[in-house]
């Protein structure tokens, strides 16, 4: 049977992936990008923010969805700091709220691509 009979056999390796392992806030955060980035349409929208500033019926164009789902779904990416908007009259640009998230699913597609 492949199973440690003691508890815990190497207690320094133990502590350092305890170290490791952010706070309950910082766990929450991240699953909650994770969560956000696993739908496709939201997916979507962030590799299209990822190149350049969109309004909501280009990202609708980009998506092939309408206006509305497609403000539903940055209504949800805003809320966890993913995108960012401006104003400019009566247009609404939506862009990535920094790098990060662009450097994530980079190398993600790398990574499915190897």
């Amino acid at each position: 049977m492949d199973v440690c009979q003691e508890k815990i056999i190497h207690h320094e390796s133990v502590q350092k992936a305890l170290n490791n392992i952010p706070d309950m806030d910082a766990l929450h955060s991240i699953t909650g990008i994770f969560k956000a980035l696993s739908d496709p349409s939201r997916l979507k929208i962030v590799i299209a923010l990822a190149k350049c500033e969109l309004c909501v019926c280009d990202l609708a164009a980009v998506c092939g969805s309408s206006d509305s789902a497609v403000s539903h779904q940055l209504r949800i990416l805003r809320n966890l700091k993913i995108v960012r908007y401006r104003r400019e009259g009566k247009v609404v640009y939506y862009r990535l709220d920094d790098h990060h998230v662009s450097t994530l699913i980079n190398q993600t597609l790398e990574h499915v691509k190897e």
